[in-house]
């Protein structure tokens, strides 16, 4: 069964506990007090069935039927329509995970409709039952607990994702070590969260506008005050850490940069040790090459050789050798090779 939680409310004292909508419909009438209606998941006919008792517009159905709305507020008439994505950070994989939460206020009713585990609402509904004289105010009452509960568990997620910042920082001055696709992930769901939270602002300041209107009483107005003051705080926080993620980034590239300029120097400097060695050796290898070509020539052992019977042969081979060896030398030492 969807129905989580079921009462009816009359001067801020839970008086029925109704077993299903149509006796909740019911007593309502009889009783004259505010119905709250808590639905988790609820399937299609359960909505209609509420939508169809509470004169609730076709489009409201609809968006509560598809799910994955964006935080949002919408009149229909008497009907205040309302969308929040509560949240909670997940430190081990480093994502905020977001809920959706969907709330009807009507002049004599509230129905709240879960898509997720957060916000939870029970605890909200325990907090208003223990404070009569603040559930006295009506729907209005609950919705103003409702906003209060979704912003309040925004403090861990902000906690959770400073955390993580500074881990951030501490870690871009480490050596061998890319903190880049960290950075990047991190700001996806500092920019996921600016989503789900910043429409708020905009939305308590609209419920603070229609006050006049609907009647709103001046205390119910104090909290609703305070409940965007916390609103604007988180917002504002998100955005500073937005900030602080792209100058991370940007410091994350010019680490990351400056380390392969100096890899591209060490290497360059390898390389060119590496083209002293090659030319000493060639140098040498050429050196030796001289007196083995003279030496390679006169020991073919043919017959018929220039200077091969001469007597001053074998001293002019010699001398050949030496002088091609340090002819070469020189060469070389001139040209830096050795």
């Amino acid at each position: 069964m969807a129905i989580i939680d079921n009462a009816i409310y009359v001067d801020g004292v839970r008086t029925e506990n109704p077993r299903s909508l149509s006796e909740t419909f019911e007593r309502m009438r009889e009783r004259g007090g505010m119905g709250w209606i808590g639905l988790y998941r609820p399937s299609e006919q359960e909505i209609r069935e509420v939508a169809d008792e509470f004169g609730i517009h076709a489009l409201v159905v609809e968006d509560a039927l598809s799910g994955h709305q964006r935080a949002k507020l919408e009149r229909y008439g008497e009907v205040l329509f309302m969308v929040l994505r509560p949240a909670r950070y997940l430190d081990d994989v480093e994502e905020v995970e977001f809920g959706e939460v969907h709330v009807l206020v009507g002049p004599d009713f509230v129905v709240t409709i879960r898509h997720a585990e957060s916000p939870d609402l029970g605890r909200v509904r325990r907090r208003l039952e223990a404070d009569p004289a603040l559930l006295a105010h009506g729907p209005e009452a609950v919705l103003y607990a409702i906003l209060d509960e979704v912003v309040d568990e925004y403090t861990p997620v902000l906690a959770g994702l400073e955390n993580d910042i500074d881990e951030i920082e501490s870690q871009l001055f480490e050596e061998d070590t890319d903190a880049t696709q960290r950075i990047y992930d991190l700001g996806r769901e500092v920019i996921d969260f600016q989503r789900a939270t910043q429409p708020l602002s905009g939305m308590l300041e609209a419920l603070l506008r229609g006050s006049d209107k609907y009647h709103v009483s001046e205390e119910l107005l104090r909290y609703l005050r305070d409940v965007l003051d916390h609103t604007l705080r988180v917002s504002d926080r998100a955005t500073t850490f937005r900030t602080v993620l792209d100058n991370a980034l940007t410091v994350e590239s010019t680490i990351v940069a400056r380390r392969q300029n100096e890899e591209m120097r060490r290497m360059t400097e390898l390389s060119i040790r590496q083209n002293d060695e090659v030319k000493k050796i060639s140098g040498w290898a050429a050196i030796l090459f001289a007196p083995t070509l003279v030496g390679t020539i006169y020991g073919m052992n043919f017959d018929h050789m220039p200077e091969l019977h001469w007597m001053l042969g074998y001293p002019m081979a010699v001398g050949l050798m030496i002088a091609l060896g340090f002819g070469l030398y020189a060469a070389f030492k001139r040209k830096g090779w050795l």
